[in-house]
């Protein structure tokens, strides 16, 4: 199903394909947007390393069922580096009956590969909420 769906080559254009790809409800759509060793931050402050890891802390919220709700508040460029800082949530009744309600306030950190698409270097969908210690 990634296949489907267009790396963004502008880095305005990440957040948008973030949407589209969180929205499919499929792991496979959101890796081809991180480096092969990027870092995910958790919630708690600890990191998770690379597409397998990163695909199983995805995995759970994708589940929900739910949309995200994403809009950049700033995109900051020097070279092929870019910080996205952006508004999240995810909120309904999940499949399981559940309500869920959870978002934040991200600042990610994104370079355009050799090959001109911009993917995540650091994913840090809490920015800078209080947790756990700097790892």
């Amino acid at each position: 199903m990634s296949d489907s769906f267009l790396l963004p080559t502008d880095p305005e254009q990440v957040v948008p394909s973030l949407v589209e790809r969180f929205n499919s409800g499929e792991v496979s759509a959101m890796l081809p947007l991180y480096e092969a060793d990027a870092v995910l931050v958790m919630r708690d402050g600890s990191t998770v390393t690379g597409h397998t890891a990163i695909a199983g802390q995805l995995e759970p919220d994708l589940k929900h069922g739910l949309p995200l709700d994403a809009k950049a508040r700033h995109v900051f460029v020097a070279g092929d580096l870019a910080e996205i800082v952006l508004d999240w949530a995810i909120e309904g009744t999940g499949r399981d009956g559940e309500h869920v309600q959870f978002g934040g306030t991200a600042c990610d950190v994104l370079r355009r590969g050799a090959d001109g698409f911009w993917r995540y270097v650091i994913d840090n969908n809490q920015g800078t909420a209080m947790r756990g210690g700097a790892r």
